[in-house]
Parts: C-alpha cells; sequence; structure tokens
C-alpha cells in the first residue's frame, strides 16, 4: 500500500483540500479556506501545515475573533446553498472556547462548519499546560467539551491514525442536509505535531454526494389528498426551501393550485414580494396579510421549517379548531412536529412530487381574491412605513429600510440577525431574488452581521452585500472590518445609532420591565440610566478600523450615502442616527404574540398590567394534537 508520511496537521489540510460535494451533477470544494488565529496550541501543527500546504491547497484567511471566524464560515456555507464551507482553527484555551457561539449559531440553523480547535497534550508530558482547564474527577476533559452540546459531531484526535475515521465522520455530517451543522475536531497540539505514515488513498479525491431523497409514495398521496380536501390551505416556507435551491419547484405549485405562501425569516425570498401568492412573513414578526390567514387556515403545509416560537408566535397563531399540518421536511425530527404528516424528503423533490400528484386542484377562486387583497392592504402599509416626505428629517429606521430598498439591486444581499432590525425587515423588507435576504434568526447572534458579510461576499464576490447592524450589535463584535480591510473585501455596513438596545427596551416596556437597563445613557441621579446619551462615535471608531465612513444625518443624505456606497471598492459603512432606544422603531405593530413570562408577583404597576395581558394572551397557547 502506497503511502506519504505527513504530520497530523499537514494530513488533516492535505484530505481537507481533496474533498467535494456533488449535487444534480455540480461538483465543488467543500472546504474552500481555512480561518485562523494562532497560538501555542495550533501555530506548530495547523499553523505549520497550512504554510508548508500553500495558499492553493487550502487558502488561509486571518481573523481577529473567534466566533466571528465562525460567523464568516456559516455566512460563506448559507451564501453556498450548505454545498461548501470553511474551517476554523484556534489555540486552545479562550481560542477554542470562544468558538462555542459560533458553532451554536451553526447548528441551530443547521449549516456546515469545520472547527479545528488546538486541545491539551495527549501524552500529558506536563499537567497542567498553559490554559488547561484541571478536572479533579476526569483526565481527558479540556474546555473543547464545552463544544459537544452545540456540535452535531465532535471528537477528539488522540492518535494520529484516529484521523482517518475522524475526518471521514466530519465529512459525512457536514454533507448530510439532515444532520449537518458545527463538526469539532479537537487537535491535541503534540498529536498535530506528529508524523504518521498516511494510506494514500486516505488523502486522494473524494466526492460526497448530496442526496435529494423524494418522499413516501404512500405518504405523498396522503397529503395530496390533505391539500385537495382543504378550504383554506396556507404553506409556511422555511430555509430548507432555499437550501435545496427549491424556489422554481415552490413557485410552480403556487402557480398551479393557487396556494398562499407565507415566510419564516430563514425562508423569506422563497417566492419573489411582487408574487401574487406571496403574503410575506409569518409568526410573531410576520405581516398582517399572512398572520390572518394563519389563524383561519385548516391546513398548514411546512416546507423545511422547524416551525420556532416566532413562527407559531409560541403555538397561538394556527388557531382553527380543526387545523392540521403536512411538514415536507429532509429531517424526520423537524418532519414530525405540530403531530404532522410528515413528508420526508428534499425540498424540491418533494414540492415537484406534490404539483405532480395535485395536478388539476386549485384553491377557490374566493381564497384566492381574499388574500390577494390582504396583500395589496398590505403593501400600503409597507409603502407608509417606507415614506419619507421631508428629505431634511432625522430618518426613522424603517425609513432606512425604505432608503436601502431604493438603492439595493435584485443581486444585492441584506444581513441581519438580532434587535428591532430583524422583525422590521421581516415585515417590510420586499426579496427580490432568492439569496438577497439573509437574516440569522435562529440563535439572533448579535455580532453576527459583519463577519457573515464577509463570507457571503467572499462566496459571491460579484454581488453587493450589505450587513445591517445597531450600535448595540455593533460594539459586540466590529473586530472583523480590520479583516475585511485587509483582505480588500467589498462589503457594506449600515449602522445605525440609536443609544441602546432598542428591540429589548420595546419588550421590557411590554412586559413591565420598563425600559430597565436597555439604554446608553449616562447614569442619573437615582442611579437609573436616564442621563445624557453617552458620546459614543462609533463612525470614528470604524474609521479607526479603516473602513470608509459615510455619515448621514438626513434623509436626504441617507440616501445618497447609500447609493455612493454600493458604488465604492472596499469596506464602507454608512453611519446614520436615528431614535433612541426608548421610541424603538416606526414600523407596524406585531400581528402575533410572543411569550415572553411576565412577574406573576410585583409591586410595580407596569409589572402588574402586563401580567394581566399575559394571563389574556396565555390563554390561547395550545398543542396540536
Amino acid at each position: 500500500m502506497s503511502t506519504r508520511r505527513l504530520t497530523v496537521a499537514q494530513a488533516l489540510i492535505a484530505f481537507l483540500a481533496a474533498q467535494h460535494t456533488e449535487r444534480d451533477g455540480h461538483t465543488r470544494r467543500l472546504v474552500n479556506a481555512c480561518w485562523g488565529i494562532f497560538g501555542h496550541g495550533n501555530v506548530a501543527g495547523i499553523g505549520q501545515a497550512l504554510l508548508e500546504s500553500g495558499p492553493t491547497a487550502m487558502p488561509y484567511l486571518q481573523g481577529r475573533n473567534e466566533q466571528a471566524m465562525v460567523h464568516a464560515a456559516v455566512g460563506y456555507a448559507r451564501q453556498c446553498d450548505r454545498l461548501a464551507t470553511q474551517a476554523v482553527t484556534t489555540s486552545i484555551g479562550p481560542g477554542a472556547t470562544n468558538l462555542v457561539t459560533g458553532a451554536a449559531l451553526a447548528t441551530i440553523n443547521r449549516l456546515p462548519v469545520l472547527l479545528l480547535p488546538g486541545d491539551t497534550f495527549a501524552t500529558r508530558p506536563a499537567d497542567p499546560v498553559l490554559q488547561q482547564l484541571e478536572v479533579p474527577y476526569a483526565g481527558d476533559v479540556s474546555v473543547n467539551d464545552a463544544l459537544r452540546p452545540v456540535s452535531r459531531y465532535f471528537d477528539r484526535v488522540t492518535r494520529p491514525e484516529a484521523l482517518i475515521p475522524a475526518a471521514l465522520a466530519a465529512m459525512r455530517v457536514l454533507t448530510d442536509p439532515a444532520e449537518t451543522g458545527a463538526v469539532t475536531l479537537a487537535l491535541p497540539q503534540d498529536v498535530q505535531a506528529e508524523a504518521y505514515d498516511w494510506p494514500e488513498e486516505f488523502l486522494a479525491a473524494r466526492v460526497w454526494h448530496v442526496r435529494r431523497p423524494a418522499p413516501d409514495p404512500a405518504a405523498l398521496a396522503e397529503a395530496a389528498e390533505a391539500v385537495r380536501r382543504a378550504r383554506r390551505p396556507l404553506l409556511v416556507a422555511g430555509g430548507g426551501v432555499h437550501h435545496s435551491e427549491a424556489e422554481d419547484a415552490l413557485r410552480a405549485l403556487a402557480d398551479a393550485t393557487g396556494i398562499p405562501v407565507a415566510s419564516t425569516q430563514a425562508g423569506k425570498g422563497s417566492l419573489r414580494h411582487d408574487h401574487v401568492a406571496d403574503v410575506g412573513g409569518v409568526g410573531h414578526t410576520g405581516t398582517a396579510a399572512a398572520n390572518d390567514l394563519a389563524r383561519a387556515a385548516d391546513l398548514v403545509i411546512g416546507v423545511g421549517t422547524r416551525y420556532s416560537d416566532f413562527t407559531t408566535a409560541s403555538s397561538t397563531l394556527f388557531a382553527d379548531p380543526a387545523v392540521r399540518f403536512v411538514n415536507l421536511n429532509i429531517a424526520s425530527f423537524d418532519g414530525h412536529k405540530l403531530a404532522a404528516l410528515p413528508l420526508l424528503g428534499d425540498a424540491r423533490a418533494g414540492l415537484e412530487a406534490l404539483t405532480a400528484a395535485l395536478a388539476g386542484h386549485r384553491v377557490p377562486t374566493a381564497y384566492e381574491a381574499e388574500y390577494a387583497a390582504g396583500k395589496r392592504r398590505w403593501e400600503r402599509v409597507v409603502e407608509r412605513a417606507y415614506a419619507a416626505p421631508d428629505a431634511a428629517a432625522r430618518p426613522t429606521q424603517t425609513q432606512v429600510i425604505g432608503a436601502l430598498d431604493a438603492v439595493v439591486g435584485d443581486d444585492d444581499v441584506v444581513i441581519n440577525a438580532a434587535g428591532s432590525l430583524p422583525g422590521d425587515l421581516h415585515k417590510l423588507w420586499r426579496a427580490r431574488s432568492r439569496r438577497q435576504y439573509h437574516l440569522e434568526y435562529g440563535y439572533s447572534c448579535m455580532g453576527y452581521e459583519i463577519p457573515a458579510a464577509i463570507g457571503v461576499r467572499l462566496a459571491a464576490p460579484d454581488r453587493p452585500v450589505w450587513a445591517l447592524v445597531g450600535d448595540g450589535t455593533y460594539l459586540m463584535l466590529p473586530t472583523e472590518l480590520v479583516t475585511a480591510v485587509q483582505e480588500g473585501v467589498d462589503i457594506n455596513v449600515v449602522l445605525i445609532q440609536n443609544h441602546g438596545y432598542a428591540s429589548i427596551s420595546g419588550l421590557s416596556d411590554a412586559v413591565g420591565g420598563e425600559r430597565f437597563g436597555t439604554a446608553y445613557r449616562y447614569r442619573a441621579a437615582d442611579g437609573s440610566f436616564t442621563g445624557p446619551p453617552l458620546p459614543v462615535d462609533l463612525a470614528a471608531n470604524a474609521a479607526s478600523l479603516g473602513a470608509r465612513v459615510l455619515r448621514a444625518a438626513t434623509v436626504g443624505e441617507l440616501r445618497a450615502a447609500l447609493a455612493t456606497a454600493r458604488e465604492t471598492a472596499g469596506p464602507t459603512c454608512v453611519y446614520v442616527e436615528t431614535e433612541t432606544a426608548d421610541t424603538v422603531s416606526s414600523a407596524p405593530g406585531t400581528h402575533a404574540w410572543w411569550d415572553v413570562p411576565v412577574a406573576e408577583t410585583a409591586t410595580r404597576p407596569a409589572a402588574a398590567s402586563a401580567r394581566e395581558e399575559y394571563d389574556r394572551r396565555a390563554t390561547a397557547r395550545r398543542h396540536h394534537l
């Protein structure tokens, strides 16, 4: 048997460079680059291997924060429809534990990313070594074990030959559409540098076929019959529609049957906003048009959705006593939710099969007219929210979104994750292409936007990319602006200053918290944060990190700045000040509930009143059995 003598780290990099995915006859490289920050736990192992392999075999990307590196890789993977991703290497200790948040985000959102944290010595020549966690009851535990619950696959490679099954298992999970998420291979620093004679077959090019399983014929027939019997069906498009590239199949089903389509945060853009069947976002941050249909639906067809509490309005939205569910999902776990008829299979294959099974069927004309009228009413709501009659006025947050809507083209990508922006965008944004709307709302992680924008731009260098961030999110993780500058990655950051945690401020007010601890202000004499706003200049901070900064004080200046940013090469930040945290947003109110428990006993009137409202709302919760 032919072998090649390499270190474990060198063999791993050579192995990764030879892995590919294939779907629908299209083959592409699986791991396209490796992000890294080096320390004593990986500099002489993975670091040396990356240096020796060269940028063609495995391009190296230098990050500033380990969590941010995972976000960038996740953004890349999502833009690539989960068919390609990037790796992330760190040292042991804090570098490794900084991966945990990013790993949770990847796994919750079902997005592949490969994590390669260094680990303490397998041979234990010194115990403890620098940054080692000592666990008195176990000698084989390190900080990397914190990654176990947030990884879809975890292994610690304590012997060179153990890399072979571990690496193959890692690729299996990364490429499995039902199982994918964060994959962690913990690499003890001594093992990384140890040499071994590797079989050439292990290092040879390998192609992983990404399957498109069709649903079971009997289940398909049952699902089609359920649709035919339904008077008021509603289809809920989740992120699986995008991951499967099933948008054309969804549009064909909607065109053929007239079934209206609502979307989750991850599924928005499955239909263009101007398609007659698209009724907008569904759930707590959804549109009135979609939520009115959801309340009266007698059949809900979920496609590629995991039914989060925002989608179901904390189990209060689907209110028809006789409502039933059909769930088309590649994951059995998600397919069985809400006591649904599980239609297990690939979203595109399943939609095509369902369309064929429904040949000749169409919803009643009166139902189509009803949701078309609701769609028109909501469009007028959007127009009012976007309208900015006074170009010299300071913009509201929804006017910022409206100004961006007027600038972007069909190919632009808009990225957001946390704060009050996700709710405004889900209600108002007019998605024009399948990957334009990029909301990370599975983990809703502050700090995701800027590094994810880098990942998206690396995956799609010809598409303008916008990261929408509030001041709270920006202060969490601005560091990858330096990476964008260093690599010349052309991203646009829209930085909205509203002096606090605006989203939670509004929620706090609604649940009797009286906006406690949510404003970025000086302390007043009574100890509360009610003094003047802090004199923080985030635009100057972005400029100090190397970005070009355009300040916009008015609606007119904002429109001009956004247009300039779109045509400007290199990282550009558009800075605009809107409302303060105690006025939140000018977006239309929510049309569905979200269950955030309120204090059952309280002396302050605001909390007592909020509890009364909570008890009233909670009566609508139900289990779908």
